[in-house]
């Protein structure tokens, strides 16, 4: 067997320093689509936006662990995607979900729901649920990490941005009309610059051991989308808001993913695999999907039926045109 808990990423403070003012300026391009109506939402119509997050914070690290279970990686690998699927969802999510004809508002709304709540959400999901896997609990014991430090870590990557972007939202809307389209376009450039860049130092090890985590990558992305659909859809949601949290569910944040690696985890290898290959995977997989369900035209009526008002949907999509 391939010793994969052995390998070794090389990675200096400084390329950390950069990498995380990265992952801020995505979460300050995600706090431009914010606004305190996406949380208003929340309590006016409650039952999309609960099937979401509990699609994706509760039945998504649970499917995890299941598919960990069947599949039988080793330790660092089976952390690697518990991590991953407790990390908010990416932001590329609600583009993704505007161009498969999906609920663009009840996107935003989760994401901005999500991704406040990773503050905390993120390191106590991960270390609740890693306590049922009980092969993995040595390394975690090694390694040592505390539940509060990647608290204040995602302090101030997610929640100072956030900050920072609904406030320019709110204070200067016209400046923020003007430079949206450029800051989401950067945005995508950064995030794929953000996972090259967190493997040049390693190509060698990517190229002999990224095989061991293709297929698991590609199972456990295909398996969430379907679980966020057909979750949506048994709780009689309409198609478009089971299109939103099919890609919420799907289309995690792996660059968070990856900072927290780098942060508390620089010596367990086999996580920066998963993390690494679910970021470029997803935004294949998430593109595809939406593409096959832009052909597919949903009728008008049951869209308006979730309660997301369709003019209020057609502001948010309007954004990613």
């Amino acid at each position: 067997m391939v010793d994969v808990d052995a390998i070794r990423i090389n990675f200096s403070h400084d390329q950390l320093t950069f990498m995380n003012i990265c992952l801020g300026f995505l979460m300050f391009g995600v706090a431009l689509d914010m606004t305190m109506d996406d949380f208003k939402r929340v309590v006016k119509l409650p039952k999309s936006t609960l099937v979401g997050l509990t699609s994706q914070l509760i039945l998504l690290p649970i499917l995890t662990l299941l598919l960990i279970k069947v599949w039988g990686p080793v330790p660092s690998i089976a952390l690697g995607m518990l991590l991953v699927g407790v990390c908010p969802g990416g932001n590329i999510s609600n583009f993704a979900t505007h161009l498969a004809g999906g609920n663009a508002a009840l996107s935003v709304t989760l994401t901005s729901i999500v991704t406040l709540a990773a503050i905390f959400v993120t390191p106590f999901s991960f270390q609740g649920w890693a306590y049922f896997l009980p092969e993995s609990q040595p390394l975690l014991q090694q390694i040592q990490v505390n539940a509060w430090d990647m608290v204040k870590i995602i302090f101030q990557l997610i929640l100072v941005p956030l900050i920072i972007g609904m406030a320019v939202h709110h204070y200067f809307p016209t400046f923020t009309a003007r430079i949206r389209k450029w800051v989401k376009r950067l945005s995508l450039l950064i995030f794929f610059g953000f996972i090259v860049f967190a493997l040049l130092g390693n190509l060698s090890t990517i190229r002999d051991y990224l095989y061991i985590v293709l297929g698991l990558v590609f199972f456990h992305n295909s398996l969430a989308m379907v679980q966020g659909y057909y979750f949506a859809r048994l709780n009689k949601l309409p198609e478009a808001d089971a299109r939103a949290i099919s890609m919420e569910t799907g289309v995690q944040n792996a660059g968070l993913g990856l900072v927290l690696i780098f942060n508390f985890f620089p010596e367990v290898g086999g996580m920066i695999l998963v993390a690494a290959w679910w970021g470029v995977y997803d935004l294949i997989s998430s593109f595809v999907v939406a593409n096959y369900w832009a052909r597919k035209k949903i009728p008008s009526s049951p869209v308006a039926q979730s309660g997301y008002a369709v003019n209020a949907d057609k502001s948010r999509a309007a954004k990613y045109d």
